[in-house]
Parts: C-alpha cells; structure tokens; sequence
C-alpha cells in the first residue's frame, strides 16, 4: 500500500439504466481514476449518492472496488449515518470487505452537541482497527463539528484524518494550530485546495478529479515541491471546473460531466434529477476551457 493519500477521489455510483448499480462501470471508473493521479478513492459518500444506496449495494460496491484496485490506492469506504449504533455495526461490516480505512459524517438532521459528536466518532472507531477520516460538511448536516472535539478526537489512536468542508479558512487555521502535525486535514472543497496547503493541509478528498485528476495531483506536486507559481498557474486553469461542478447540488454536475466526456456514470437516482439544459451548458463551457471535451 502507497503512503496516505493526497489526492483523493470522492467517486460517484455509476447506475443502469434500471437504476441498479453498475458494478462493472463502477470497476472500470476506479481504474482510470487512478491512472490519472488519483491515489484514493471514496466510495459511497455524498458524491456516490450514499443516501440513495442501500447498505447490501454499498458492501458490494466495496468489495468490488476494492478487488480490481488492490494495493494500487486506498479504498475509503464511506459508512456514516446519523445514527451510532447502526454507523458501528456497518462499519464492522465494511471493514470486513477489505477496505483500506472508512470516513464517517457527523450525524446529520439530529443535531448533536460536540460532545455528543465525539462520543459517536469514538464509539464508533473503537469497533474497528483501520484508519477513519472524519466528514465534517455543515452545509448538508446542520451541525459543525469544532476544533476542539477534532483535537479530542485526534487522541482516538486510530482517527487519522478530517476531510474539512465547513468552508472556513478560519476555523481550517485554528484547526491546524491545535492539532498534532501527524494528523491529516484534507479539503472538503475543490476550490479550496491550494489554500488549504498554504496553512499546512495535506491534500483534498475531490471531485473534480474525476475529470482533471491529473491536473489535481500537479497542482498539488507543484506546492509541495517549492513551485507556488505553478501551483497556482493550475489552480487558476481549474477555475471554471470548479464552479462548474457545483453549479448545482453535487453530484449532478459530475455525472453529467462524466457523460459528456464518456465515462461510466449513469442515472440519478431520485430525488437527484438531470441538471437543466442551462446548467448543463455551464459544464460544457467548462469542460471544454479545460481542455476535457472539444
């Protein structure tokens, strides 16, 4: 197995026209994303349509996943829920498939306190031996989890990682004041990577890398080599892809971003749909300034 990764892919669920999984596309997807850069891969979090999912196709996906990846990158699976009894029952599931580590959501919809929010992640890392990420992305759940209850959790001898989308290079800032440096913050947010590395991050759990992953890893090179000119030149390049892909809820855009350059992707499901034909033009321009599609 590699060192932990940087660039990681948060990667879709490609359905069917039935709407079943496709398995094989899904397989097929992991491989190139990997070619490109990509050194982890998610599988089932939000941009895998993880709340449409149910947990017989997730531990599939998993296992098929991780069988054509093997020790080429991390397979991360995603197992959170709101609910610590049914997260740490799963997650025992999960890490019996083979994955390489899990990420875990703060609780969304009933709005813990933080010490509601540790309890949940320790009891929950506790019933397994592998590394957890924690989710932190208050625009989806409704509740932010806090410096303070990271660095608590950061004493959980497992709890290695946070991927951060609060958004708020602030409370990125006082995060990375706190915490040991052996403790891995990732981006939540793909427009936010090069300045989350300027404060000391690690890398990004992303989805645009499904399009320019090896753009992504150059960019992230370039920093951490020395090059913030170049590191920069790339980050600017990306721009349109990175509003692009969130011109709507995630993971519309990307899917239809990977239709259009003829990757496996497939349908929604419900209650996600299509994205309109003005959305859609907006990731076509994008796709084509950054060179994707002609």
């Amino acid at each position: 197995m590699k060192n932990f990764p940087r660039l990681v892919t948060a990667m879709i669920t490609p359905f069917k026209d039935d709407y079943s999984v496709d398995f094989e596309g899904a397989q097929k997807l992991a491989l190139q994303l990997i070619e490109e850069g990509n050194e982890g891969l998610v599988i089932s979090g939000t941009t895998g349509e993880s709340p449409s999912l149910s947990k017989e196709e997730k531990l599939d996906l998993f296992k098929a996943i991780k069988e054509v990846v093997g020790s080429k990158a991390w397979v991360i699976a995603g197992t959170g829920s709101n609910s610590t009894l049914d997260t740490a029952n799963f997650t025992e599931k999960a890490a019996r498939t083979g994955v390489d580590g899990v990420m875990l959501v703060t609780p969304y919809y009933n709005k813990p306190t933080q010490d509601g929010l540790y309890q949940h992640f320790k009891t929950v890392a506790e019933t397994i031996d592998l590394p957890v990420i924690l989710y932190n992305v208050p625009g989806r759940t409704g509740i932010n989890l806090l410096p303070d209850t990271v660095v608590k959790l950061a004493a959980v001898p497992n709890v290695v990682a946070l991927k951060e989308a609060c958004g708020n290079l602030d409370q990125v800032t006082a995060l990375k004041t706190k915490l040991p440096e052996e403790f891995y913050v990732y981006s939540g947010d793909d427009i936010l990577t090069l300045p989350m590395l300027a404060v000391g991050c690690y890398g990004i759990i992303s989805v645009v890398s499904h399009i320019v992953g090896k753009q992504m890893s150059a960019m992230i090179n370039a920093y951490l080599s020395g090059d913030i000119q170049k590191a920069t030149k790339i980050h600017l390049q990306l721009y349109p892809i990175f509003k692009a892909l969130f011109v709507v809820s995630n993971p519309i855009p990307v899917k239809k971003a990977l239709a259009l350059v003829g990757r496996p992707s497939g349908k929604l499901r419900l209650p996600l749909v299509e994205p309109s034909p003005a959305e859609t033009e907006v990731i076509k321009e994008a796709l084509k300034k950054v060179g994707a599609l002609s």
